[in-house]
């Protein structure tokens, strides 16, 4: 018994002698014998948004394009002609109604370039074209090629609450959250601006008060001066970095 493939190749023989009536009915055999061709290929598109059903129909048209199109004398494989059109007409389809995020424009008019030529290519080769062979004939960068082909997965966006595989988070869980260091650094260059002018002897005051948590009579007793007097020296110097801290934000925020 002939395969799927002989077959197929019977068939177009037989129908490029046939009448026009005899030659369609032909043609129909044709895309009865490969429709599981197109199923496969649908199957491959299946999970990104687009009904399993619609995606059978698209692909049953680019199997009747395929076989309408197909011209044995410039290659007996069928298939490498088959498949790409049957892709380029799933790939269309999304193109036209499948977007969840649009690529830029030059994305979108390269892959209707690609989608326009990849089945004559195919049947040129006898196989399907490579990114490069691609990039050949458009006459344009492989990076570029790449790129096209690479956003026919924008269509429907992975949920961050999907199962993720045993032994790895989900993929909500992988993203960042707010750096607390953020405002820390905020904090950090305000102040800079506002203590640069202070003396070594205030700056030994602030620093034993709030980061070695001393008393005003141990700061008095460091730096030789009364209790009394310290508590005097921290107000002014408070006083002052105040000022200064809301000059300092008056003029961020001007």
């Amino acid at each position: 018994m002939e395969d799927r493939r002989a077959t197929t190749l019977r068939l177009f023989e037989e129908a490029g002698r046939a009448a026009d009536g005899e030659r369609h009915a032909l043609e129909d055999e044709i895309i009865r014998l490969n429709m599981a061709v197109a199923s496969d290929c649908a199957r491959r598109y299946r999970g990104r948004g687009i009904a399993a059903d619609d995606l059978e129909q698209v692909a049953y048209l680019g199997l009747v394009k395929a076989v309408r199109g197909f011209d044995a004398d410039r290659g007996p494989d069928f298939l490498a002609y088959a498949v790409p059109t049957i892709r380029g007409e799933l790939r269309r389809h999304f193109r036209d109604l499948g977007w969840a995020l649009r690529p830029p424009r030059s994305i979108q008019e390269l892959q209707t370039r690609i989608l326009a030529v990849e089945s004559d290519l195919a049947q040129e080769l006898g196989r399907s074209p490579r990114p490069s062979d691609l990039a050949r004939y458009l006459g344009v960068d492989l990076e570029q090629v790449l790129d096209a082909l690479g956003a026919s997965g924008c269509f429907t966006p992975t949920s961050l609450d999907a199962p993720a595989p045993e032994g790895e988070d989900a993929l909500g869980d992988r993203l960042g959250a707010l750096d607390p260091a953020f405002a820390d650094a905020e904090a950090r260059v305000t102040l800079h601006a506002v203590l640069r002018g202070l003396t070594p002897r205030e700056r030994r005051i602030l620093e034993l008060r709030f980061f070695g948590g001393c008393t005003q009579a141990e700061i008095g007793a460091d730096i030789g001066v009364t209790q009394m007097q310290v508590s005097r020296l921290l107000n002014r110097i408070l006083g002052r970095l105040r000022e200064r801290l809301l000059d300092t934000g008056s003029s961020l925020t001007a």
